[in-house]
């Protein structure tokens, strides 16, 4: 890495990331008084909770912020910005369309460009250290940070954070994505999921052996391929700013921090850098988590706060978590199923695998998950996906169903349809012990072990068609439901019929003459056919077969 001034860049930085969403016509920008503490989040929430449907999500600037006190704050912030849906997210990720980010994170991961440390970098705009930090209304509490779920948070937190830490023997810096429970001005909690084996926890542990506290930069706001790679789960000796540069084709400007030994992205809105305690743990919570309950008091990590930079024009990124479909569920989705699809087809060499699908509305993408493969694969391959799917991550994975192509997985009906007639549940499913309970509510002091039942839902031979009328048919009869001036219409799969292997030429001319109107011309032909000695409900083909 070498240092210099900061160069042109190609990918965009926060505020180039909100106009091209401005311009795409996916924000709303909100100048009437919004109280942070009761308003803000819930007004954003009904985006999820209203039935509006997944492509009109929009982001909400908020540019007049109040709290309960009355107080008044001078930093906008933005929430939806990430990932209120996958169009955001696809601006974010500047890649030209929604089929385009599977590949940009496997270029990412495959090809990642180390940073490049600059100076005089914009995060450093404002320097806030010492007395500027103490005493009421300074440090975090001049920042406007909204309470995600009042009723039942315990503070001000923040959510749409990029955690930067560094492992103390390797060197590697770490971003990750871990919510923080404001305390006092210079003092915050902080959860780092043990169970999902959170890269910054890890450091903390290493740290925690020396006795030294352990140096964090909390990023509030960067470039969005920053800001993606923390609710991405890569390994953790994985340097993430190397893997933002290789899906930006460039290094990713970074900087170095003013009271901690961290590099931080240069071009960052907000960093509010500390030391982590490395003996001490304090409650906190409760804080509605993105499994979709409230997660109650836990122990968890002690922040003391040395230095708050800023820009001049910063603007703070809160995001919409805990009850699924969110802001938090897209941004993951969007990361999580690429990396499963490269996970199998790629790492493991399984045939046929075509989608990676992660349920999203109420069960938050790890417990349900969906294999998509091509027609005809053999059960051998379809077997081996289903367990290779539990190996990727342990939490994930609770019910994992492999479909044939012809189901659309986002459509619970169809999935329900394939299981209730392409599964026989003694021979298709397996139950997989001891596995681990994950993201998930909790009342108990120690999580008990789960299981996983994997489930194929494939179409094992050929069946007789869909009794839906076919595709020609139905498309003409759409046109003239349009011609009439009926209710919009909003086709849902499967809307037509299809072959599913089991239909004749025969049957194929049979049908085409009746559509014609000419069904009474194979009239004779049924007489000649005729037969004694059968039982009703006998298959055709069992008897003429026999003939041949």
């Amino acid at each position: 890495m070498n240092k210099r001034e900061a160069p042109a860049r190609g990918y965009a930085d926060l505020h180039e990331h909100i106009e091209r969403l401005d311009a795409a016509g996916l924000l709303y920008r909100i100048d009437a008084p919004v109280n942070k503490d009761t308003e803000m989040h819930p007004l954003v929430r009904w985006q999820f909770r209203g039935s509006i449907p997944e492509k009109d999500r929009k982001a909400f600037l908020f540019t007049n912020i109040v709290d309960s006190t009355g107080r008044k704050y001078d930093i906008p912030v933005i929430v939806g910005a990430l990932a209120v849906n996958p169009e955001v997210y696809r601006i974010g990720m500047n890649v030209p369309t929604l089929d385009d980010i599977g590949p940009a994170w496997e270029r990412g991961m495959a090809h990642p460009i180390a940073p490049r440390i600059v100076e005089n970098a914009p995060v450093h705009d404002i320097v806030l250290t010492g007395d500027d930090l103490e005493g009421p209304g300074k440090g975090l509490e001049s920042l406007p940070i909204p309470i995600s779920t009042p009723g039942f948070d315990a503070a001000p937190y923040l959510t749409m954070t990029s955690v930067v830490t560094r492992d103390p023997v390797s060197g590697i810096h770490n971003i990750g994505t871990y919510r923080g429970q404001l305390k006092s001005p210079t003092r915050l909690g902080m959860m780092m999921l043990v169970n999902l084996r959170a890269g910054g926890l890890e450091h903390w542990k290493k740290n925690s052996k020396t006795d030294k506290p352990m140096p964090i930069a909390i990023v509030l706001g960067c470039p969005p391929l920053v800001a993606f790679q923390g609710p991405q789960k890569l390994r953790i000796d994985v340097d993430e700013y190397t893997v933002a540069g290789g899906i930006a084709g460039e290094p990713i400007n970074v900087t170095q921090a003013k009271t901690v030994d961290l590099l931080v992205p240069a071009e960052a809105e907000v960093v509010i850098e500390g030391f982590v305690d490395p003996k001490y743990l304090e409650p906190e919570g409760p804080f509605g988590e993105s499994h979709g309950y409230v997660a109650l008091e836990d122990y968890n990590l002690v922040i003391e706060v040395t230095a708050i930079t800023r820009r001049k024009d910063a603007v703070l990124t809160s995001i919409i978590s805990q009850v699924t479909p969110s802001e938090s569920s897209v941004v993951k989705k969007l990361a999580y199923e690429p990396l499963y699809l490269r996970h199998l087809r790629d790492h493991l060499g399984i045939k046929g695998v075509k989608r990676v699908v992660m349920h999203e509305a109420l069960t938050n993408l790890r417990k349900v998950v969906f294999i998509v493969f091509e027609r005809g694969v053999p059960q051998s391959e379809v077997w081996r996906a289903l367990y290779g799917t539990i190996t990727l991550q342990a939490p994930i994975g609770k019910f994992v169903i492999a479909l044939s192509d012809d189901i659309d997985p986002d459509n619970a009906d169809a999935v329900f349809w394939a299981m209730s007639y392409r599964c026989n549940p003694i021979e298709d499913t397996k139950v997989v012990p001891y596995r681990e309970q994950g993201h998930a509510p909790r009342s108990e002091e120690v999580p008990t072990p789960e299981s996983a039942l994997l489930i194929d839902a494939t179409l094992k031979k050929p069946m007789p068609p869909l009794a839906l009328p076919k595709k020609e048919y139905m498309e003409n009869a759409k046109v003239l439901w349009e011609k009439i001036g009926l209710p919009l219409l909003k086709p849902e799969m499967p809307w037509y019929g299809y072959s599913l292997g089991d239909w004749s030429e025969e049957w194929d001319n049979n049908a085409k003459q009746a559509a014609d109107g000419k069904w009474m011309e194979r009239s004779e032909s049924y007489r000649q056919r005729k037969r004694s000695g059968v039982i009703p409900n006998t298959p055709v083909r069992s008897i003429e077969g026999k003939d041949e």
